[in-house]
Order: structure tokens, then C-alpha cells, then sequence
């Protein structure tokens, strides 16, 4: 009788943990976002790059010149939970992208601009 009452207790801590773990509520391991910024125009550009947690944290900020057909990559690790954002800046451009931590583990997103045209592109490489 207590067998039976040890087991399903322990079968209910399994259920438990496996379902935070599918819904992302487990605090583990740091998510990550690879960035690439691409300059696709005539002209060099100057990219400000900030990361940052929904809750005002900032994983990471850069300044580069990116010559005429040059990319740069920005990786950051960032929380294992929350919204995150990636806010990329120029005199007269912007670029962002968001995800979630919690459901996305690797975030791999590209800003290009073109003579003052900026695209954005992201998907999570590496769902939790």
C-alpha cells in the first residue's frame, strides 16, 4: 500500500516537471540570439546593436562601421525566460526583432540595409 502511494507520487513530480519543462517554465540553461548585420548598400553604415531583457537588462551593445558589402555578426547570450529584443540603429534606420526565451532557446536573426532600406528576418533555431 505505501509502494502504491510513493509511486504515484513520484509518477506526479514526473508529470509535473515534464510539463514546466514543455511550457517553458524551467529557469535552466541561458537563451542566445546570433545576429547577423548585413550592409547591402554603396555606402558604409554605422550600426548601434543593443540586446536587451524585457525586464530593462542589457546582454549586450556595440558600435560598428560595416563597409559596403561587409556583415557582422553579434552573439549574445541572454535570460532563460522573458522577452528579449534586439534593437539595431543607424542615423537614419532601425531594425528590430523579438522573441521569447522560455520557448526559444537559440534566436538566429539578420538586419540588412540598403541605401536607408532595412529588412529584418529571425527564427528560433533551436526551440525549448
Amino acid at each position: 500500500m505505501k509502494r502504491r502511494g510513493v509511486l504515484a507520487a513520484a509518477s506526479a513530480t514526473a508529470s509535473v516537471g515534464t510539463v514546466a519543462g514543455c511550457l517553458g517554465l524551467d529557469d535552466g540553461d541561458p537563451g542566445r540570439i546570433d545576429l547577423t548585420v548585413r550592409n547591402d548598400g554603396d555606402e558604409p553604415i554605422d550600426a548601434d546593436v543593443v540586446v536587451r531583457g524585457d525586464d530593462g537588462t542589457t546582454y549586450a551593445e556595440e558600435t560598428d562601421q560595416i563597409e559596403p558589402g561587409v556583415a557582422r555578426s553579434v552573439e549574445a547570450t541572454v535570460g532563460a525566460t522573458g522577452r528579449h529584443e534586439v534593437v539595431v540603429t543607424g542615423d537614419d534606420w532601425e531594425g528590430r526583432l523579438a522573441w521569447d526565451a522560455a520557448v526559444c532557446g537559440l534566436f538566429d536573426g539578420t538586419v540588412t540595409v540598403d541605401a536607408g532600406n532595412v529588412s529584418v528576418a529571425g527564427e528560433c533555431v533551436d526551440p525549448r
